[in-house]
């Protein structure tokens, strides 16, 4: 069967050994791996005072990919819109996409993707989350044709139209996107339980605009391609002690695979955290095509966006060839070029 096209999300993730310098490096050479493998987006997420991430300053991120790759479409998965002022959002992406024509998006949220005391140190209103829907209204007004006596605008920015997605883990976000028209990405690779219902909602409530016409919908899940399957369990073991570590409010560089998960966490933990990671595909060639065949049929996506967890520089690229092996390549993704 036909599949939806691939998409990454790269969080840059600082592994245990390495540097923040070593992490950027490693995101701008998987977003070169993956353009030469047919992927069509590669996203980065804005997430703040977490000593494993180094991609707080998405947009900086974003051009020191966009800088280093050719055509594959480079974004933000996302920026925390309540975290920013709409004009610093417009000028910010409009000077990307000034820079890089036809290959930026951007993908807003309306989480902090932070802590409290984060929070505080960005100066953020508590309340600008209730202000979301006319948020991404004015960024997206900014980002369009200037209007006669419009006293503010985005420079870079104003005439760029550079494609907005909405993010969600919840009904509200589905409901938002389908109310404006936008393309819509639900974080099913961490929360997963709300996946079909937010679909469901987006589709029911989708009204056409002027960047798009029908609904279009992108699914996230993890992804850990291996050449065996016992390899590929291995090296899941890093995304199931992060999100361990989350639940234990231990923040850390990305760990290192272990021989066995079982001694790492407690019976709460790993329910917990399996449940979190639900939607995830980990194994061989084989093992991947068929829950990808599963996902498509169960969510009907228009695109599914992969997040691979991967201590081991060299494993996380190979992963990624091995998906799109799983996939079908090349071809199988550029047929798909033309859509939304």
């Amino acid at each position: 069967m036909p599949l939806p096209p691939l998409s990454v999300l790269d969080l840059a993730p600082i592994p245990e050994g390495g540097t923040v310098r070593d992490a950027l490096d490693r995101s701008r050479a998987l977003a070169q791996h993956t353009e030469t493998l047919g992927y069509r987006r590669f996203w980065l997420a804005e997430h703040h005072n977490m000593t494993g991430i180094a991609s707080a300053a998405t947009a900086l991120v974003i051009g020191h990919v966009a800088a280093g790759t050719q055509a594959i479409r480079v974004g933000a998965g996302g920026i925390m819109l309540p975290n920013h002022a709409p004009l610093t959002v417009a000028e910010q992406f409009g000077t990307l996409a000034t820079l890089f024509p036809d290959r930026i998006d951007l993908g807003l949220g309306r989480a902090p993707g932070t802590d409290g005391a984060t929070l505080r140190a960005l100066r953020r209103d508590y309340g600008a989350a209730e202000s979301f829907p006319q948020d991404v209204l004015e960024v997206q007004a900014f980002l369009g044709d200037p209007q006669a006596g419009q006293a503010v605008r985005a420079v870079p920015g104003a005439g760029t139209k550079v494609p907005l997605w909405i993010l969600g883990s919840s009904l509200f976000g589905a409901e938002l996107a389908g109310m404006l028209g936008l393309p819509f990405a639900f974080a099913s690779h961490f929360a997963p339980d709300a996946l079909m219902p937010a679909l469901e909602t987006y589709r029911a409530r989708f009204r056409p605009s002027a960047q798009l016409a029908a609904p279009h919908a992108m699914v996230g899940i993890n992804v850990v391609a291996a050449e065996t399957e016992a390899e590929a369990r291995r090296l899941f073991t890093t995304p199931q002690q992060a999100f361990t570590n989350l639940l234990r409010g231990t923040r850390g560089l990305l760990p290192a695979p272990i021989d066995d998960i079982e001694t790492y966490w407690s019976p709460p933990e790993k329910r917990q955290a399996s449940r979190m990671l639900a939607r995830s595909l980990v194994g061989t060639a084989g093992t991947i095509r068929a829950g990808l065949e599963a996902l498509a049929t169960e969510t009907e996506a228009d695109e599914i966006i992969v997040a691979s967890a991967i201590h081991d520089h060299a494993a996380r690229l190979r992963s990624y060839a091995i998906l799109a092996e799983a996939h079908g390549g090349l071809d199988a993704v550029d047929a798909h070029r033309s859509a939304a």
